[in-house]
């Protein structure tokens, strides 16, 4: 009886070595424009309780009710597996204290999950980058976030973007807002599909966001948030706007965007793409002013995004991240083996970045050659018998027809640096917290 092969669960997918190139190349390319603009990076538990999600993002969404994996664990805790990052953000810096540390700047990348229908674009597991702000409650700061994700844009070459905004106005100003689109809608009810009705007394914002194609003709003609606007936020979304003007930031005024969370107040964006079809949105966000007092603490001004990596990876198909080794050791013996070794670590002291692989396995010169033109390499570095004894190394070159080179053990590493050109990443510098925390151990 033939047993069945373990497969990955549906919508949750390996990323496989082919792939990881792109995905190195992304997080790094993002992770240093963040840098740039003074964020730091945070990292949360992938498992929250339940209730931090209910109470953040509210209770009649989907996301909630439909598409969150939660269990009980072995003390009775209901959990989930976070299905967004800005709620457990908010909740590590209440417990913190970070929060009340001044301005706080952070991004966080990771894996979030949705029990979804799986399709392009959209998986049961996916993975965001985000970045969230605290204690800034001015258009300026949601200005940078809008002209820091541009940047993203230009960094990655992506040209086929569009960027939404929307003031949903504050608590009072929406509270009016939903009146009027509940009369309106309520007139139109035979038109609505079974999940725009449900919503309808609960959360009625979100059937602007129906994808259904008779909702999409009632929501044409609903009424306009904007002019429910009151005057602060009238200016508030008008400081942005003169903000992205500018700097040369276009944009397209959506008064029917909303975005799916109950928590967003007052700017809202998406960036949208012609190029994934049915899943457009490739990076979203905006003010989210009353989250921190609805999850405990005292009142604070809030902004932040987030983008689907997934998606991005599949708006560049084309690039070629760095992922070949710069050199792979041939050598055949055992005392040859020891100085490869020898040979192998010395180089990677003195060049920082240097890829290599060192031929494990044995088989002779040819099979080597072999594995080493596979491999990618641009150089192989070869050591026999004569070249152990006289401590040279012979320099073969992989992708271009020159001739091959006998080299010093003392001049490998500056001869490799001249033909590879590695430029050094830079060093990670510790926080000003973490050179006190160090001063004062060593005190």
């Amino acid at each position: 009886m033939a047993t069945s092969s373990l497969q990955a669960i549906r919508g949750m997918n390996d990323v496989l070595p082919a792939d990881t190139g792109v995905w190195r190349y992304i997080e790094q390319s993002l992770g240093d424009i963040l840098l740039a603009y003074g964020y730091r990076e945070i990292r949360t538990p992938v498992v929250e309780k339940t209730e931090l999600f209910k109470r953040s993002i509210g209770e009649v969404t989907d996301i909630v009710e439909k598409e969150m994996y939660t269990f009980d664990d072995r003390n009775g805790d209901n959990l989930a597996l976070r299905p967004e990052g800005t709620a457990s953000c908010v909740r590590a810096v209440l417990q913190s204290g970070l929060i009340n540390q001044g301005v706080q700047r952070l991004w966080y990348a990771g894996a979030m999950f949705r029990r979804e229908r799986p399709q392009k674009g959209r998986y049961r597991q996916f993975h965001q980058i985000g970045s969230e702000v605290f204690g800034l409650s001015g258009p300026d700061i949601d200005a940078e976030m809008i002209m820091m994700t541009n940047r993203f844009w230009q960094k990655l070459g992506i040209e086929n973007v569009r960027l939404h905004i929307n003031s949903l106005g504050n608590l009072e100003s929406r509270s009016r807002y939903r009146e009027a689109l509940v009369t309106y809608l309520e007139r139109h009810i035979g038109k609505l599909d079974n999940d725009s009705r449900r919503r309808l007394h609960t959360n009625p914002l979100r059937i602007l966001d129906s994808k259904h194609p008779d909702v999409r003709v009632v929501v044409e003609s609903a009424p306009c948030l904007t002019e429910y606007l009151d005057e602060s936020s009238r200016q508030h979304f008008q400081g942005l706007c003169d903000r992205l003007d500018a700097v040369g930031i276009s944009y397209v005024l959506d008064d029917k965007l909303v975005r799916g969370l109950d928590y967003y107040s007052d700017t809202v964006f998406e960036w949208t793409t012609d190029s994934l079809g049915a899943q457009g949105t490739v990076c979203a966000g905006g003010r989210y002013d009353g989250l921190v007092s609805q999850l405990g603490g005292q009142p604070m001004p809030a902004v932040g995004f987030a983008l689907g990596i997934e998606r991005l990876t599949e708006m560049l198909p084309d690039i070629q991240a760095e992922r070949s080794p710069h050199i792979y050791f041939v050598g055949v013996g055992d005392a040859v083996q020891v100085a490869l070794y020898r040979l192998s670590e010395r180089l990677r002291s003195d060049i920082p970045g240097l890829r290599m692989i060192v031929n494990c396995g044995g088989g002779s010169f040819k099979s080597q050659f072999k594995k080493a033109d596979k491999s990618g390499a641009t150089v192989a570095l070869v050591l026999g018998e004569r070249e152990l004894h006289e401590h040279n190394i012979v320099v073969k070159f992989l992708r271009r027809d020159a001739p091959q080179e006998m080299v010093s053990y003392d001049q490998l590493a500056g001869r490799m640096t001249e033909i590879l050109n590695i430029r050094e990443r830079p060093k990670v510098v510790a926080s000003d917290a973490e050179v006190c925390n160090n001063r004062q151990a060593s005190v």
